[in-house]
């Protein structure tokens, strides 16, 4: 899967992304500004608009890997979804980035007054999520697995 198929414009009806544009809310972070850490409260989520954020993942004695680098239309965090709405990576803006931010609460909570909405943005999230996973595995196993593409 393309990581163009995870993007919010490709993923839901105009309709629903209106819905969740009216409640979105500019923010701007400098590079090298978290956005979040691994085990923090998933209470908010963003769209970048420009700028990069690369995901990390905690590795006990080991500096943090990137496991993907976020960029333009691209749903930074998806923890916020699921209880207990705990991030399971990091996130890192690589450069000066601009996004649109939104609060997890308020989403879950138009999810669940218009079902339609919640099954759009459920399947959307899903889809990251299942990308996400992909990325993190391939990463991990490029740095950490046996040479040779993982078989000995």
């Amino acid at each position: 899967m393309s990581a163009m198929a995870t993007t919010m414009l490709s993923a839901l009806p105009a309709e629903h992304r209106g819905r969740l544009m009216r409640i979105a809310r500019d923010v701007a972070f400098p590079a090298g500004a978290r956005l979040f850490e691994e085990g923090g409260h998933a209470d908010r989520f963003w769209i970048v608009r420009t700028g990069t954020v690369a995901l990390d993942m905690h590795v006990p004695g080991r500096r943090s890997p990137v496991i993907e680098t976020l960029g333009h239309g691209q749903l930074v965090g998806w923890s916020w979804m699921f209880s207990p709405y705990v991030w399971q990576l990091g996130a890192e803006a690589t450069t000066p980035v601009r996004a649109d931010e939104f609060d997890a609460l308020a989403v879950r909570l138009m999810c669940e007054d218009d079902p339609e909405l919640g099954v759009s943005v459920g399947q959307w999230v899903g889809r990251v999520l299942a990308h996400r996973l992909r990325a993190a595995r391939a990463r991990l196993l490029d740095l950490y697995g046996p040479h040779g593409g993982g078989s000995q």
